[in-house]
């Protein structure tokens, strides 16, 4: 391939791929150059005086091509944020609905662009705040929701047919999407325009969070429940957001996050193609959610051999015919884990490395952690400023205009290859041991990931990993910053939702309510999609324990959840 030949392949993805594209949303600005007043081109590709050696001319298009096309290892996106910036995600959610919509308020007023909501303990695992396993969590790590009641308050002020909402909810997923569509319901706005995502990953806690409630082949059947209803019901939502970011948490590399990760996701298209979808019905709406640790080259290059992988795996493992399909589209959070409770103003330095190094990825979502949550929920100041650090990535590094940056960088490119063969030999094994939920319940996930947290643990203990402010460039005094300036929560949060789930409870109509739960309860007794019966049931008022109460008397529970 001469220089030539790739100007002609560059010619035709600008006419087939990119104009299309500029023709229906445009770019966001009108050029896009350095502060030296050098343009960017639409993608950067090999110098043009360079030839390319037979070698090259192999790999070059199948293992890079264009952004925008198949394998997209360059992007999603042929014009990536020079359309349109990444969504500003900040994950937030405390106390009662109405704390939780009062910060929501306030990141939207700082300029996010969209919400990501945390829930509490018992809200995870199908407890309502009244029950007896419930006290001191309510509201303690998210938000308590119980009831339709609930979820109105938290979403009090909000257009949910302007504002995309994400939910990091796994057990009870199907629950929290048929509450949010409730609300959707009695505003008038109909479900076609409600877009967001719910985590909805279940598998990922088996093996490295621990929120499950049911056995792994019943949650699986719920997830494709969700599967199956949001294809017809509710087209724009992201019905699954698969979590790598967990599996990182729990001490994971970044092989094994890519590997464990995209293992999880062919478990879940083999359940639905096993129900009777279609792979192009469902997949376009499969999301991803990444971790981006401190190692930036490997970081960058772990998003780029993600996407190529995930395509290759829908193309050729399950015959994917649309482009959509084989699109890895991912949120990135920066790693909670790598946050220091000492010299905690430190932990800005770490998540902006974060999240330079996922927007070099190419994320289309991004969270930046804040700088005192090694030490409690942020406050408004500290999530304010991780706010303004994606901010300014976006409105003032120049990232914004180059799709790739490191594409053909040698240490890069090299990287994303050896990343994607440690994490091909992984799935390997686990296809060997018949998936990952047989790998699941072998403890096969959970017992590499232990190996290498400990690992990683003795190389901190023994000084040759440094952690500044830990282990290295250590002071002394406080680690509270600004003489304790954290989150104080409200102490009478918790006997506040249990008298909101009390009174849910009496004031709703008796009949209607005993009749959704009844045909709730047939439908998962003669094995049909529960979503219709559970959107009923909110509808109802019922609560999420009472529901959840529902399938553990069908499923039981797992491992003593």
């Amino acid at each position: 391939m001469s220089s030539a030949d790739l100007k002609k392949a560059y010619k035709n993805w600008q006419t087939k791929t990119l104009k299309p594209l500029l023709t229906r949303f445009g770019l966001r600005k009108e050029r896009f150059a350095t502060t030296s007043d050098f343009e960017h081109p639409d993608v950067y590709l090999p110098a043009e005086t360079q030839d390319l050696n037979k070698a090259q001319q192999e790999n070059y298009l199948r293992e890079l091509g264009f952004p925008g096309e198949y394998p997209f290892t360059r992007g999603v996106q042929a014009s990536m944020y020079r359309g349109k910036l990444w969504t500003m995600r900040q994950y937030a959610g405390f106390g009662t609905a109405a704390e939780a919509n009062e910060r929501y308020h306030y990141l939207l007023k700082q300029g996010t662009t969209g919400l990501s909501v945390a829930f509490d303990l018992p809200t995870q695992m199908g407890r309502d705040s009244d029950h007896a396993l419930s006290s001191g969590e309510v509201g303690r790590v998210g938000v308590a929701i119980d009831s339709v009641d609930d979820m109105e308050v938290l979403l009090k002020g909000i257009p949910l047919d302007e504002v995309s909402t994400s939910m990091t909810i796994n057990a009870t997923a199907h629950i929290l999407l048929a509450l949010y569509l409730s609300v959707a319901k009695k505003r008038g706005i109909a479900w076609s325009d409600v877009r967001g995502t719910v985590q909805n990953d279940v598998l990922k806690e088996y093996i490295a969070r621990g929120t499950y409630i049911y056995p792994p082949s019943p949650a699986l059947k719920i997830v494709t429940d969700v599967f199956e209803f949001c294809k017809n019901e509710v087209p724009q939502w992201n019905t699954i957001s698969i979590s790598g970011y967990h599996i990182r948490e729990a001490g994971s590399t970044a092989v094994q996050e890519l590997g464990f990760t995209l293992a999880d996701a062919i478990a879940y298209v083999e359940a639905a193609v096993s129900r009777g979808l279609e792979v192009d019905d469902f997949a376009p709406r499969l999301a991803f959610f990444f971790n981006c640790h401190n190692d930036f080259l490997e970081e960058v290059a772990k998003f780029r051999a993600a996407r190529r992988m995930w395509a290759r795996i829908m193309k050729e493992r399950f015959g994917a015919k649309s482009d959509r399909s084989c699109m890895l589209r991912f949120h990135t959070q920066t790693a909670g884990s790598s946050l220091t409770a000492q010299q905690p103003y430190v932990n800005v330095v770490r998540t902006t490395i974060q999240a330079l190094a996922a927007v070099m990825g190419g994320t289309q979502s991004l969270h930046t952690n804040s700088l005192d949550e090694a030490l409690s929920l942020p406050t408004e100041d500290a999530a304010r400023l991780a706010l303004r650090t994606q901010q300014v990535i976006a409105c003032e590094s120049g990232l914004d205009g180059v799709v790739d940056p490191f594409a053909g960088s040698f240490a890069v490119e090299s990287l994303t290859n050896s990343l994607e063969k440690g994490a091909i030999e992984i799935i390997q094994y686990i296809d060997s041991m018949g998936g990952m939920v047989p790998a699941i319940e072998a403890g096969y996930p959970q017992s590499e990931i232990e190996r290498s947290a400990y690992e990683y643990q003795l190389t901190v203990e023994k000084g040759s990993q440094k952690i500044v402010g830990l282990n290295s460039f250590e002071e002394g005094g406080g680690a509270v910053p600004e003489a304790g300036r954290s989150l104080k929560q409200n102490e009478m949060a918790e006997q506040e939702q249990i008298e909101r789930v009390v009174s849910c409870r009496a004031g709703r109509d008796a009949k209607s309510y005993s009749s959704a739960m009844a045909e709730l309860r047939s439908a998962v007794t003669e094995d049909r999609n529960i979503m219709p019966y559970v959107c009923a049931a909110m509808d109802a008022r019922a609560t999420v324990g009472e529901v959840s109460d529902v399938l553990r008397e069908a499923y039981g529970e797992y491992g003593g959840s």
